[in-house]
């Protein structure tokens, strides 16, 4: 294992520290609660946003606390859920008296401990909505399942519904931008090759040569089948086609598409994979007039891409458009 590191179990901790020397009039890191937050907040007034997860998954979370997105995030160790008091100490950090929503990846650990910082935080008095995310079509959403995980309309939830509170729309009309979100947009991952979480020190598992993983998550999980490798136009066809087959969109409809690395795939590529991508959605019946390629949401260097298809209507095309000013995303100011 080569890293950058000091000590591996502090990784998360000496990460946070340096994200806040980067950006200093972007957000803050709490060290006492283990916390980013935005620097100028709380803002008087406003709807607070919240969300958090596993470290590993950069810049989801973290990197999403700013102007227009998160006011506050918790961010657990690599792979792990942030515990309640950590989520408690961001509502209260977002909570400026018009109410805070929770955005949720639904994964279990996440799931529980939101819910009970959520119960503990309105003794409090905290008033807080929760809006779980589950975009995930590689996952069976079935009886006795846990459910689909929550994957790249996770970064969509946070910038619409961030765009919303920052508008100073109600705690129930940014819910219900947060809750269309999620029923419009569906996700899918192939991975190229695993990644090494910093305290194990070696891969999550092995792939023989010439093959992949289809429909991976976000935390170094294999996919739902492991399968040779192909061209990116071949694989291009596959992910659309997953993606919309699940999502059915109304034809013709206006989409975002965003092609999100797993944090080991160069630029290059991934814009490569996204001018097949482009293709096969204009092919599909469907156009997308909002498109970003990066790494948003990622499974720390591992080599892959993940596609997320939100179909847009008119608020929500003006809620993407609006200003935002965080670490990972900018634009509009």
């Amino acid at each position: 294992m080569r890293k950058f590191l000091n000590d591996p179990g502090e990784a998360v901790r000496d990460s946070l520290v340096g994200l806040a020397a980067a950006h200093p009039g972007v957000l803050r890191y709490d060290t006492a609660n283990g916390i980013v937050v935005r620097a100028d907040g709380p803002v008087p007034g406003k709807v607070g946003v919240v969300s958090g997860g596993g470290s590993g998954c950069e810049p989801l979370h973290t990197g999403f606390v700013g102007h227009g997105m998160l006011d506050a995030a918790a961010p657990g160790q690599v792979f792990s859920s942030p515990v309640p008091d950590q989520i408690i100490a961001a509502t209260h950090a977002a909570d400026a008296g018009a109410g805070v929503l929770h955005v949720v990846k639904n994964f279990t650990g996440e799931v529980m401990n939101f819910e009970m910082a959520a119960e503990l935080a309105a003794i409090d008095g905290a008033v807080v909505e929760t809006v779980v995310v589950n975009d995930d079509v590689a996952v069976l959403d079935t009886p006795g399942t846990a459910g689909r995980r929550g994957l790249g309309a996770t970064v969509l939830v946070e910038k619409l519904a961030g765009a919303a509170a920052e508008r100073g729309q109600p705690l129930d009309a940014v819910a219900g931008v947060a809750r269309r979100v999620v029923h419009r947009a569906r996700s899918f991952g192939v991975g190229l090759s695993s990644c090494t979480p910093p305290v194990a020190g070696r891969p999550i598992f092995t792939l023989p040569d010439g093959e992949i993983e289809l429909g991976i998550g976000i935390s170094g999980e294999p996919g739902r089948r492991r399968v040779p490798m192909r061209s990116a136009r071949e694989l291009a066809a596959l992910i659309v086609s997953e993606v919309l087959t699940d999502l059915a969109p109304t034809p013709g409809a206006p989409v975002l598409a965003m092609l999100s690395g797993m944090g080991g795939t160069p630029s290059s590529e991934l814009h490569l994979l996204y001018g097949e991508v482009d293709r096969c959605l204009r092919d599909a019946g469907v156009e997308p007039v909002r498109r970003i390629v990066g790494n948003f949401i990622t499974s720390l260097e591992q080599s892959g891409a993940a596609l997320t298809v939100l179909e847009l209507d008119d608020e929500l095309i003006s809620l993407w458009d609006a200003p935002v000013h965080t670490a990972a995303l900018r634009w509009g100011m």
